[in-house]
């Protein structure tokens, strides 16, 4: 029977304005060119989890009037958007500042994103079962109830902790077996130095022993641990373009990778491929390469 992954995540509309710097406090800056791309940390890990080749479904919410190249995105990539729920209110967005050598700051607005209901959730969770996988961010509400209802039904919870904020601690962490985090992310939980990476993983480690873990450290790579097992990969040097999607499309390949059979090694070294491959594009989910591109990658 073929696995099922739940994204219950996400659905933003992205406004990129290229910028000859990030504005700071008291300054109007003109923008270079502005562009709306289809975004949000869960669409855009749907995406990554469809083209790595897994059964994509995305639970989510977006509003009525707004979201058309959203869906449409989705439809075009192949994702199942049965459950996504539309409500009256905007669908949430993203204004992204992207400077010259290719790095963006984000300010979130939630929208549909903060009004899922719990009636919304059981419904969903009728249609999966045990060796689905769950996977989830933080850009949605009601997190913790979303948890609980993955481990009732026997799923492989997954989550990526971004944005990270007080919201995090509060989740019911010791049900999530795959925690994909950056060292500012995995800083924040353990309360380690986000620039001692061997003390992050130990951290993390320590305090979730029964989950896998894997910490992305921007150049200097990525490390997997589990139990007894740490493993580290580098990075693909490429001329960087726009880095909106790069974790995204990391998680969604790893998870992917493993869920068509590959060890974690392997998954590794897939995940920072399709990574590399994403930053030098523009743009969030259409930066994000298909299976195809990241196997045939002689070039990297």
């Amino acid at each position: 029977m073929e696995t099922k992954v739940l994204n219950f995540g996400s659905l933003n509309l992205d406004y990129v304005y290229s910028v000859d710097h990030f504005v700071q406090e008291g300054e109007t800056l003109s923008s270079l060119e502005r562009n709306t791309f289809c975004g949000g940390k869960g669409l855009n890990q749907s995406v990554a989890l469809k083209k790595a080749g897994c059964s994509v479904f995305h639970a989510g919410a977006v509003g009525k009037s707004d979201s058309g190249i959203l869906l449409d995105m989705l439809d075009s990539t192949g994702v199942n958007r049965d459950f996504i729920r539309f409500k009256d209110g905007p669908t949430g967005h993203a204004i992204i500042q992207k400077n010259k050598a290719g790095n963006n700051c984000i300010l979130l607005f939630g929208g549909a994103n903060q009004e899922i209901l719990r009636s919304d959730i059981d419904e969903t969770f009728s249609h999966f079962g045990k060796g689905d996988y769950l996977v989830l961010q933080n850009e949605i509400n009601e997190l913790s109830y979303i948890i609980e209802k993955g481990r009732d039904a026997g799923m492989e919870i997954v989550l990526n902790p971004s944005p990270m904020n007080e919201k995090i601690t509060a989740l019911p962490l010791e049900y999530v077996d795959y925690f994909m985090l950056n060292e500012v992310e995995a800083a924040a939980i353990t309360g380690v130095d986000a620039k001692d990476s061997d003390g992050l993983i130990s951290g993390l480690r320590e305090k979730f022993p029964k989950a896998h873990v894997v910490l992305t450290l921007g150049e200097r790579g990525s490390v997997y641990a589990y139990r007894d097992t740490v493993i580290k990969q580098g990075i693909f040097s490429v001329p960087v373009v726009d880095t909106t999607a790069a974790g995204d499309t990391f998680t969604g390949f790893f998870i992917g990778s493993l869920i068509r059979g590959e060890e974690p090694e392997k998954a590794l070294e897939t995940a920072a491929k399709a990574s590399a491959i994403a930053v030098s594009r523009p743009g969030a989910a259409p930066s994000i390469p298909e299976l195809s591109e990241v196997t045939d990658t002689a070039g990297l």
